[in-house]
């Protein structure tokens, strides 16, 4: 008779990935204490950054949106209505996400679509889109 000694059932884990882990963790724990201690600085906020590079508004035009019921968002000049663009479906996602967050926030305070939104094209390039609300 053939007798068969069965392995008890054990789970292993390969160290290297456990390493890889202890690695990821510790990078966190000495950069997070390297930014607390004053070895780097901490994350800047976009107005203090442009106020101390002297960075001016080069242009600000208000903007509307719209949904229409085909799913197109429609952009519009807020002053003018003046259309300055449509996005259908599968088109404009950046537009889609920032401004579906944007209305977000105004339904959670309550309010509507009458004032319109800044966009403000600073003199370094940058883009700025901002709920006056």
């Amino acid at each position: 008779m053939i007798v068969r000694e069965y392995e008890k059932d054990e789970i292993t884990v390969h160290k290297v990935p456990l390493m890889l882990m202890g690695g990821v963790v510790a990078i966190s724990l000495v950069l997070t204490a390297s930014v607390s201690l004053g070895f780097f600085e901490r994350q800047a906020v976009p107005a203090e950054a442009r106020a101390a590079a002297g960075v001016k508004p080069a242009a600000e035009r208000t903007l509307r949106f719209f949904d229409e019921a085909d799913g197109t968002v429609r952009v519009e000049d807020g002053a003018t209505a003046e259309v300055l663009g449509r996005y259908g479906q599968g088109e404009g996602g950046f537009i889609r996400a920032s401004v579906r967050s944007l209305v977000h926030q105004r339904r959670i305070r309550g309010e509507g679509s009458q004032v319109p939104f800044n966009l403000t094209e600073w003199d370094n390039g940058g883009l700025t889109l901002s709920d006056p609300v």
